[in-house]
This record gives C-alpha cells, sequence and structure tokens, in this order.
C-alpha cells in the first residue's frame, strides 16, 4: 500500500522495479537510517517513501527508541525475526504471523532493557488533522473533480509533512500514468491511497472501504506475509498464506440487527443476508 520513495504506488512508479515478491538486497551504508547495513532483507523494503519506515518494521529494519545510543538513527535497535531470533517464532503463543510489526502504535518513549520494559500512556487522537484534510480533498473531487485546485492543496499538504511531493509532481515525474490526478476517477483512488496510508493502523481502513464500497475487493484478499519459522535467508523469506479474508457483498456491509430486538419490534425488517 505504501508509495516507493517517490510518492507514487510500487506498481506505477517507472523508475524502480518492484516486479518480484521475493527478490533479495543487502543494504548499504546510505541506507543506514532505516536498515542495518549489510543485512539481506526483502527488495520490499528499500526505496519505499518515510511513512513506510515510521510505521512497520521488518526483518533488519531500524528502530530509533527513546534509549537509542548516542540519541542516533544509526545506533538504533535492529529488528531479527527469523525463526531463531530474539523476535522470531520460536515462542508457544507470542510471536509474529507475517514479519511484520506495527511501529506506529509503540510510543517511541518505551524503554526496553534486560530485565524488562517500561510503559507509557498516552492520549489517543479521535481525530487528527490529516484526516480533516484528506476528507476536504475527497469532498472536493466528488463535487467538482479535479479541477478544483484546493482538492490538491490539502492532500499535497499531508504528502509534504510525509516529506514527499505534491501528486501533481510526484505522478508526472515518476508514474507509468503521469495523467492519472486528471479524471476524478483516478483522482479518486490516489486519495483513497492516501487516506490507507496515513491513516494506517488507526482504525479507520474497516470504515473507509465499506463507505467506498470497495470492502468486497480489499476484504477478500489472502494475508500473506513471510516464513517465519524459516531459519536462514532463503527460508524466510518465501511468501505464504496467513489466512484467507471472507467478505460477502452486500451482506457484510451491514450488521445484523439484534435477533431480540426483531421479535420485540415486529416492523423490523433484518438486514439483507442476516
Amino acid at each position: 500500500m505504501f508509495y516507493t520513495k517517490n510518492g507514487v504506488p510500487i506498481t506505477e512508479d517507472k523508475t524502480l522495479s518492484f516486479t518480484d515478491d521475493t527478490e533479495l538486497r543487502t543494504a548499504t551504508s546510505s541506507e543506514r537510517f532505516y536498515i542495518e547495513p549489510g543485512f539481506t532483507t526483502a527488495r520490499l523494503h528499500f526505496d519505499r517513501e518515510p511513512r513506510f519506515y515510521s510505521s512497520l518494521a521488518f526483518d533488519g529494519a531500524r528502530w530509533f527508541k527513546y534509549d537509542t545510543p548516542g540519541y542516533s538513527d544509526e545506533n538504533s535497535k535492529v529488528v531479527r525475526s527469523k525463526r531463531p531470533d530474539y523476535a522470531g517464532s520460536t515462542h508457544a503463543f507470542h510471536f509474529n504471523e507475517t514479519g511484520y510489526f506495527i511501529k506506529k502504535l509503540v510510543d517511541w518513549n518505551q524503554v526496553t532493557t534486560a530485565t524488562g520494559v517500561t510503559y507509557k500512556d498516552y492520549p489517543w487522537p479521535k481525530i487528527r488533522l490529516a484526516d480533516l484534510y484528506l476528507m476536504y480533498a475527497e469532498a472536493l473531487n466528488e463535487s467538482y473533480g479535479p479541477s478544483n485546485e484546493t482538492a490538491f492543496q490539502y492532500i499535497d499538504k499531508v504528502r509534504a509533512r510525509a516529506g514527499l511531493k505534491g501528486v501533481k509532481e510526484s505522478w508526472t515525474s515518476y508514474a507509468k500514468n503521469p495523467g492519472k490526478f486528471t479524471t476524478k476517477d483516478g483522482f479518486r483512488d490516489i486519495i483513497h491511497r492516501e487516506r490507507l496510508i496515513e491513516l494506517a493502523f488507526e482504525g479507520q481502513r474497516f470504515w473507509d472501504l465499506r463507505r467506498w464500497k470497495t470492502a468486497a475487493t480489499s476484504l477478500n484478499e489472502p494475508i500473506t506475509g513471510w516464513n517465519m519459522q524459516g531459519e536462514t535467508t532463503a527460508a524466510y523469506y518465501v511468501i505464504r498464506t496467513v489466512y484467507n479474508q471472507r467478505f460477502i457483498a452486500p451482506r457484510d456491509y451491514f450488521w445484523p440487527i439484534s435477533e431480540n430486538t426483531v421479535i420485540q419490534n415486529l416492523n423490523l425488517v433484518q438486514n439483507y443476508g442476516w
């Protein structure tokens, strides 16, 4: 879902190749702020936008925390998640299923020591300014299409905060389909993806997919991940299906009405499919 470093989807970037999901690459010193130099990991983990690295960790990824020595990214802890590793799958119950860890929800003040972990409570935002900006851009596009420059201004505010260039500049310079933002449908896809990236893991996707009526496609795709039982690089970086999702449309766009409620009020009709 996350963009390349050029601000376009990995399937759209004409300057970078992500055609083989199992392709491997070894990190260099120029990538030391995100990945441990000399570490071999999936090519998918390279050349991605800043939100990819700030939202997710993976085998070989840096994880900056409050107690990082020297307060430098270069000294951040490195996630190692092959089976024998400390973040591997040797525990009977507590282990990662996909090979990806969510950084976004972990307070950076959390400190890990040899004797345990210290936690810190923090307020959870019910709504963010970026959420409002993206809803506004979406509403403007639905009303006026991409002819409305204000819609681009507000989505670009979100992209700029994430270290990316604006929609028009990014797509014109790097995309295989450089004119996608010029149509209402194309710009809608771009806005939707921006919401999924910016608000990832914040409880928005569940509602957005239903609101857009795209859940029947997205939530019928399999959940995949790396082979967490792999002990070597070759054995680990094999794609496996973790879980097959099942979304039945139109039934699952609605909640069922409680049976007790239906019995109490005979004028009620159960939602379709339930």
